[in-house]
């Protein structure tokens, strides 16, 4: 349900999600022998990255490792995903290397599992192919698990996300959803999912016997959101993901509201009979949600209102 514009980027590219410092063993030992040669030497977070400190603090689950494909032992996490979506997936200045919500949570499951990671940036539409023929693990791309796309792969469900308003800076106009845009004038991108929102909530003030939305079209995202900064329009509507990317600005001056029950669930696809890795993805995902660190990894993007309580498998309806 993403409204995003995809920035098509070189397929194929391999990136080295980290630089390979700090040595980690598995076994936790502290003998000569087990500093000399370590089981796993871990990857480090980019410093770019905002959850950089929490991904560096994570130390692998002894069970979990044990019982984690031999192939991430062997040659590492193999994760794919399309750069260009932000907060959720972006380049840090180097322009190649990934960062965001979606690599760092990449980096934590790898580090859980204790194996090493690479993320490779590819075209959307590229991605499950990339799984199923195994060239990739998993693909963790601002996904929408949905049951079209659960007929190729398997997903374990890691943020519930939906649509948002991007309102002034202590919100003047008094909007806290929906039902407040009658009579307001609200921006959109054309042609999009959030333009059919905003023309669904005109119909019910209408339908309420209340002043019509004035809704104010625009080709991207960055023509809508002026007009709610030189005051033409009360409110924009947006992803949510793209709103609380924006509102972290402090330069814009705006402030992020989630549009309720807009939520769907946002999945790491796996090729459906790789049964050993998707149950180990799941258990890693549930270590770091209940140890906190999930949490640390959202709060560190802005993103905390995606938060699941649990891993699920193919959640989307």
């Amino acid at each position: 349900m993403n409204t995003r514009i995809l920035t098509t980027l070189a397929a194929g590219a391999l990136l080295a999600a980290t630089t390979a410092c700090g040595a980690q063993s598995l076994e936790g030992g502290t003998s000569d022998a087990a500093a000399a040669a370590p089981d796993v030497v871990l990857d480090q977070a980019p410093t770019e990255e905002k959850a950089a400190d929490v991904i560096n603090a994570i130390t692998p689950d002894k069970d979990l490792a044990a019982k984690a494909p031999a192939s991430l032992k062997s040659g590492g996490l193999k994760v794919v995903s399309s750069i260009g979506y932000p907060p959720m997936e972006l380049f840090a200045s180097d322009g190649k290397t990934p960062i965001g919500f979606d690599p760092a949570l990449a980096r934590a499951i790898a580090r859980k599992l204790g194996v090493k990671v690479t993320i490779t940036d590819e075209e959307f539409n590229s991605q499950i192919p990339g799984v199923l023929t195994g060239r990739y693990d998993f693909v963790i791309s601002s996904m929408t698990d949905n049951p079209e796309r659960q007929g190729q792969v398997t997903f374990v469900d890691y943020v519930q996300a939906g649509s948002g308003l991007l309102v002034k800076k202590g919100n003047p106009a008094g909007v806290a959803g929906p039902a407040d845009l009658c009579g307001k004038t609200v921006s959109v991108v054309d042609n999009g999912s959030s333009m059919e929102l905003a023309e669904s909530y005109d119909a019910d003030c209408k339908k309420d016997g209340k002043a019509a939305v004035d809704i104010l079209k625009f080709p991207g995202d960055t023509e809508a959101m002026l007009q709610v900064s030189n005051g033409r329009a009360q409110a924009t509507v947006t992803d949510y993901v793209v709103a609380a990317y924006k509102s972290a600005d402090p330069k814009l001056a705006m402030e992020a509201i989630a549009i309720e029950g807009t939520e769907s669930p946002w999945g790491i696809g796996m090729k459906p009979d790789n049964k050993e890795l998707i149950e180990s993805v799941k258990g890693a995902l549930d270590a770091l949600i209940q140890s906190g660190e999930y949490g640390k990894l959202l709060a560190a993007w802005n993103l905390d209102k995606l938060a699941v309580q649990s891993a699920v498998i193919n959640g989307g309806k």
